[in-house]
Order: C-alpha cells, then sequence, then structure tokens
C-alpha cells in the first residue's frame, strides 16, 4: 500500500498536469504543488487502511454481507475522510511557511519508505503479484478521475450559481460508486462459486442483484435530493422538482451504463484470474463516478 500510494501520487499529478495544461490552463510549473499536495493527502489516506481492516474485521464477526455491506461501506467512509485529510492539507500548504514545508517533509518520508520497501521485497511473489496488477490498474484510475475533473469544470460551467446541484454531487457520485461495487463485487463472488457463467448472457441471472441496486439508489437519489435544497434553504417546489428530475434522469443513465461495464469488468476479472480486490473495486469505483459525472452533464444538457 505505501508503494502502490506513492505510485498512485505521481501518476495522477503527472495526468492532472497534462490535463491541466490542455483544458484548465495550468502551467508545467504548477506540477510541483500538484506533487506536493497529491503525495501527502494519499499518504494521510493509508490511516483509511487500518478503518478498513477494523471495520472487516468487524463485518466477518457478524456475518455481514461484504458485496452488498462492507465494500460500500468502507468505499463511502473512504470517500469521506479522504476529502477531509484534502481539505487539510490544502489549508496547510496555501498557508504557506511551516506548513508548505510540512508536506514536503511528510512526502519525503513516503519515498524514503518506499526505497526501504521496494529492495527488502523484490523476492516476495505476493508483494509483486500485488504490485504487477495494482500498477496498472492504478494507471487506469488516475486517468479516470482526471476525465472527471475536466468534466465536472464543464458542469460548473453550466450550473454557475446552482448550490443544491453542488451540495448533491459528491453524494450521487458515491451513491452510484457503491452501486457499481454491489452490482460488480456480488458477479465476482457468484463467478466464483459457480452460481453464474463466465458469459455476457448470465447477467439475466444477477437481475436481482442489479435491480435491488437501483431500487435503493433511486430512492436515495430523492432523499439526497431533498436534503439538498433544505440544506441550501431552497424551499420552492419548483426548484425540488427541477433538482429531482436531473437527478432521475442522471440516475438511468448512470445506472444503465454502470450495470453492463461493471457485469463486463468482473467476467474480465474472473477470465483473466485476477484478484477482484485489486482490480474490480478501484477501477468499478472510479468508472462510477466518471459515469455519474457524465450522466450529470447530459441531463444538465437536456433540461437546461
Amino acid at each position: 500500500m505505501v508503494v502502490l500510494t506513492l505510485a498512485t501520487s505521481v501518476t495522477i499529478s503527472v495526468i492532472a498536469i497534462a490535463f491541466g495544461t490542455l483544458f484548465w490552463g495550468m502551467a508545467i510549473g504548477d506540477f510541483t504543488s500538484i506533487l506536493t499536495v497529491m503525495v501527502s493527502t494519499l499518504s494521510l489516506g493509508l490511516l483509511i487502511t487500518l478503518i478498513t481492516v477494523k471495520f472487516s474485521f468487524i463485518s466477518f464477526k457478524n456475518s455481514l454481507d461484504p458485496d452488498t455491506i462492507v465494500y460500500p461501506a468502507i468505499s463511502t467512509v473512504a470517500d469521506i475522510v479522504i476529502t477531509f485529510l484534502y481539505i487539510g492539507v490544502l489549508h496547510l500548504y496555501f498557508s504557506g511557511g511551516f506548513g508548505e514545508w510540512a508536506l514536503i517533509i511528510f512526502g519525503l518520508i513516503n519515498v524514503f519508505l518506499v526505497l526501504i520497501i521496494v529492495p527488502r521485497n523484490l523476492r516476495e511473489k505476493e508483494f509483486i503479484r500485488i504490485i504487477k496488477e495494482s500498477l496498472p490498474t492504478m494507471l487506469l484510475v488516475a486517468f479516470m478521475v482526471n476525465i472527471t475533473g475536466t468534466i465536472l469544470k464543464g458542469i460548473s460551467n453550466l450550473v454557475s450559481g446552482r448550490k443544491e446541484i453542488y451540495t448533491v454531487y459528491p453524494a450521487i457520485i458515491d451513491m452510484m460508486g457503491d452501486v457499481g461495487l454491489v452490482i460488480g463485487t456480488a458477479a465476482t463472488t457468484k463467478l466464483a462459486l459457480g452460481m453464474l457463467t463466465p458469459t455476457f448472457s448470465s447477467i439475466k441471472n444477477h437481475a436481482k442483484n442489479i435491480f435491488s441496486a437501483w431500487a435503493a439508489s433511486l430512492m436515495l437519489f430523492v432523499v439526497l435530493g431533498i436534503l439538498s435544497i433544505a440544506v441550501n434553504g431552497i424551499f420552492s417546489l419548483q426548484a425540488l422538482s427541477n433538482l429531482l428530475v436531473l437527478l432521475l434522469i442522471s440516475n438511468i443513465i448512470s445506472f444503465v451504463s454502470l450495470v453492463f461495464l461493471s457485469y463486463a469488468i468482473s467476467l474480465l476479472t474472473f477470465k483473466r484470474g485476477l484478484d477482484p480486490d485489486n482490480f474490480v473495486i478501484p477501477v468499478g469505483s472510479s468508472l462510477a463516478d466518471v459515469i455519474t459525472t457524465i450522466a450529470l452533464f447530459v441531463a444538465l444538457l437536456l433540461i437546461m
């Protein structure tokens, strides 16, 4: 995790500066700032590992289904924790002086740890296997999160001052990420147990999980819309109906796309003999962010 965290930080920073210079008007000189913030944030994010392990033990002792409860719950907690860490890192970085130097030192500690860990584990088969499986995944994830950010910039240009959309956005991308995880990880488990055949036509035997996840997401999208309106003090039936229509269109577009892509990823993982923890979960979650952001953008274009 320490090695992958540093590799992911560098990869995301490189792709971010490429996207930034092409679409966001950034300069190459901003790379140092991006790298410092990314390495510090994701290194602190290793604390999430402790939360994940503890929650996994609790769920195992209570016989909770990892596909429908554990993975989505951990994903949501991780999103919340990393967001607060990111805000804290940004605050330290822009405060300058000691704060900025503290982040640089923290990043160098991560580099130092990697230089110690890698030589000691080069002959460990499990270590090499995880690195080989995870690095291409991290590259794909880094690319997708920058696509998400670019599309979000386009959404910002469309919605301008509509705070209710900004408020609900993080919740809906997390929600659809959970939907993708429920579909994808449950399919992977069924494939491993022989309950599904490794063909795309077997998706019909996965219909119960698929439609249960969709029904839950539809209900929660309505709740999220109402909460967003209430939080922003926009007590208007028209504002509520406009937001709910936007969210429901986004939900349908993103759900249909996620069903087929999540199932396809599960089939690919199973057929290639890959570890689903290193592929299905990170790719599925990041893919959901991209798809949901695109769906929201398309829905805005349709109704505005």
